[in-house]
């Protein structure tokens, strides 16, 4: 069994994240006896940690406001995830690499021997793809100001330029950022139109926050994550491939939407049928990609894709097919 003091930084660690733990789970994660977190807590107590009760359904113990936490009470798992997170920032926000670089470094200085060695075996250097991320990185001053009125509930005017590339004065009420595929989207109800947008982060400009606040809405079904995989007008544009095509897919283009690869384009041509715009480094691959959704197919452009789809429907007719029984 953990010493004391290794069991209190133990106890600290888990209730110091914020989150309201009862004593049955206390006990659970530290192997010990609910009458032995209580007498932990109290020696917390007695240290100065402001540790607090909170009653009724749901309740339990967590570290009440201005509880002052040791540098860093961090297990293994933790540490493992700063250290993955810090080396990735530079994958995808901007401005903040020197500043992610200088907070590993600290990071990695007090921890301890262990632990050290733990967060350095996830050594990495983190490079954008292009097939997830066309776009480039975020300015981390735009993540700061959007997500600051999404937690404060306060409108933002904006401008946003569309996958045309057209400017938009906008106001909006930000009520969730959602980083899906490597790119950033903003979950936002415009209330001039009466309708939920998706925003592409990186066509945002002149965020300004104002000091109109927002209350909260119903969100679509699938919540923020589903409203933004499901959009098909969310300002994606097609990426620079070697090889670009399109075809109109018999698919809705809200199922499109959800399962294009990163740098797509899915434009809703009836309730049933969408045309899609995407590319790939060769002509025998995107045609792969269009066949991956499985549905009928019409319009093929360009004549490259069609002359594809017929280069791998004979060799595909040209591969032996056996019951397996050999």
């Amino acid at each position: 069994m953990a010493t004391t003091s290794a069991r209190a930084l133990r106890l600290l660690s888990l209730i110091g994240t914020g989150e309201t733990l009862s004593g049955r789970d206390l006990a659970e994660r530290l192997g010990v006896s609910g009458r032995t977190v209580r007498r932990d807590i109290d020696m917390l107590r007695e240290l100065g940690y402001a540790i607090e009760p909170v009653k009724g359904t749901g309740g339990g113990y967590r570290i009440g406001a201005g509880g002052a936490l040791p540098p860093l009470v961090l297990d293994e798992d933790q540490a493992v995830a700063i250290a993955v997170s810090l080396q990735a920032t530079s994958a995808v926000l901007r401005g903040i690499e020197e500043s992610g670089r200088r907070a590993l470094a600290t990071v990695r200085q007090v921890l301890p021997r262990r632990l050290r060695a733990d967060a350095d075996a996830f050594t990495f250097t983190a490079v954008p793809n292009l097939w997830e991320f066309p776009a480039d990185p975020i300015d981390a001053g735009l993540v700061r100001e959007v997500g600051s009125a999404v937690r404060r509930r306060l409108v933002v005017r904006l401008v946003y330029r569309d996958g045309a590339g057209e400017p938009a004065a906008l106001r909006v009420e930000p009520h969730h950022l959602v980083v899906w595929a490597a790119r950033w989207y903003l979950a936002a109800h415009d209330p001039a139109a009466d309708r939920w947008r998706v925003l592409r982060l990186d066509r945002v400009r002149d965020a300004r926050t104002t000091n109109v606040p927002f209350a909260d809405r119903p969100l679509p079904p699938g919540g923020a994550v589903g409203l933004v995989k499901r959009t098909a007008d969310r300002g994606d544009r097609a990426a620079d491939w070697p090889c670009t095509g399109s075809a109109v897919l018999r698919l809705p283009a809200a199922t499109a939407a959800e399962f294009v690869p990163g740098g797509a384009v899915v434009d809703a041509v009836s309730a049933h049928a969408c045309r899609v715009v995407m590319g790939a480094w060769s002509w025998a691959g995107l045609a792969g990609l269009f066949i991956t959704f499985g549905a009928e197919m019409t319009d093929v452009e360009p004549a490259e894709l069609r002359r594809a789809f017929a280069t791998v429907r004979g060799r595909l007719e040209r591969i032996p097919l056996g019951d397996g029984a050999r």
